[in-house]
This record gives structure tokens, C-alpha cells and sequence, in this order.
């Protein structure tokens, strides 16, 4: 669970190809292109910049993104529809993963109000994360400011899972795990908000644990990308 600064480096790089990849469907972003259009845009982009294997490239739009698990398909973008990305590859042995979301055209008031109640999980999950500090504390804190937002039974998963090797490995993030966090932990803080029949909102970021606490490998922004293709 516990990575040195070496591979810590590595996952620094990795995470630059999956901001990338993101980049790349961000622009790809139009109406009438499908979700699995659009995740060939992302596996494009991981073998561009280098990484030696693509894990995967999760987009689900409009409806399709209130499924946390939606694999991409047919459905094409219309005016309107969100979209989810959620995209890794791997980099010299070491993954990455990230999820950012897009708006094709303006989003509704709705959709701008999960998506500030999750960017506010990611940020008091964020803060939460210090060494010694339960890995059950990251997830409640994230999960009550959902639960606050009057979401909580729309948060249907873990707050977050361990990276390195593998894309899922320890430590789990649940809100049953009593775990201290300690230097060296590299995981996801990744809470989201599923509407059934509406859209879903996922916000990931992968931190590494220092002892002033958590550090993001990625360096892009969490709000929403406004497609106008």
C-alpha cells in the first residue's frame, strides 16, 4: 500500500496521460458522436503519449451516465447531455485513473447543483486525508456533504480504491475501514451522485500521502467542460 518516491514519479506521469486522453474527448465532444466514438478518441490518446496499454475508457452520456459501471455503446450526443469520462491506462507497470465531466451546450441549474455538491465531497475528502487519520474518515466526510445535499441515497459506492500496479488495489476507501492512512498511500477520492433516468456526476481525483497530507496527480480542473460542437 505504501509507495516510495520512485513510483510515486511514475504515477505522476501516468496521471499526465490520462489528463490528456481527457483533453482529447473534452474536444472530441459534439452532437451525433457516440459514447464508444468517443472512447476510441481517449485509447487513441493513451497510445500517443506513450502509455503501453489502455485499461479503460468508461464514457456514458445523457441517461446512460446515472450507471457508476456504464460501459460506452451506440448512444450518440444530443444538445443537452452531460457526459461522464472515465479513463486509465498504464505507464511503465504503474496505472492511472481519472473521471472529469462535459456539458454539450449549457447545463441545466440542476445538473450545475449535483455537480457543486460533488466538487464539495471531493473537497472535504480532500481535506480529511492526513496521516493517522482513519481511511473510514475520508469516506463519511465526503459522504456527508452528499447526505447534506439531501443525495445520500444517490451515492451508491465506495469514496475511494488504492492505485499503483493494479488499477484497484488497497487501500479501500469505505466508511468501514478503520485503517489509519499513513505516507506513501496512493488511492482514488471519487464521490458521485446517480439520478435514474436523469444523469449521474463523478468527480476523481488520485492522491499520493505525504506528511502534510494528500497531493493530486492530476492537473486538471474539476469543473464542468462546456462542449459547444
Amino acid at each position: 500500500m505504501r509507495k516510495d518516491a520512485e513510483e510515486i514519479d511514475v504515477l505522476k506521469r501516468s496521471a499526465r496521460h490520462a489528463d490528456q486522453a481527457v483533453r482529447e474527448v473534452f474536444d472530441a465532444c459534439r452532437e451525433g458522436i457516440s459514447e464508444q466514438e468517443l472512447a476510441d478518441v481517449a485509447a487513441a490518446s493513451f497510445r500517443r503519449s506513450g502509455s503501453q496499454e489502455v485499461l479503460f475508457t468508461a464514457i456514458a452520456s445523457g441517461p446512460s451516465s446515472a450507471f457508476p459501471h456504464h460501459h460506452p455503446g451506440a448512444r450518440r450526443l444530443t444538445r443537452g447531455d452531460s457526459v461522464t469520462i472515465d479513463v486509465g491506462g498504464r505507464l511503465d507497470g504503474y496505472a492511472s485513473d481519472i473521471t472529469r465531466v462535459a456539458c454539450l451546450g449549457t447545463p441545466s441549474a440542476r445538473y450545475r447543483q449535483v455537480c457543486a455538491i460533488v466538487e464539495d465531497a471531493v473537497r472535504a475528502a480532500l481535506a480529511a486525508i492526513k496521516p493517522g487519520v482513519p481511511l473510514k474518515d475520508v469516506d463519511l466526510a465526503a459522504r456527508g456533504v452528499i447526505e447534506r445535499g439531501g443525495f445520500g441515497e444517490y451515492f451508491v459506492h465506495r469514496v475511494g480504491h488504492g492505485l499503483g500496479v493494479s488499477g484497484h488495489e488497497l487501500p479501500s476507501v469505505t466508511h468501514e475501514n478503520a485503517t489509519p492512512v499513513d505516507e506513501g498511500f496512493v488511492f482514488s477520492v471519487e464521490p458521485g451522485i446517480y439520478l435514474p433516468g436523469e444523469f449521474g456526476v463523478r468527480l476523481e481525483e488520485i492522491v499520493y500521502v505525504d506528511r502534510s497530507g494528500a497531493h493530486r496527480l492530476s492537473a486538471l480542473p474539476r469543473e464542468v467542460h462546456i462542449a459547444v460542437g
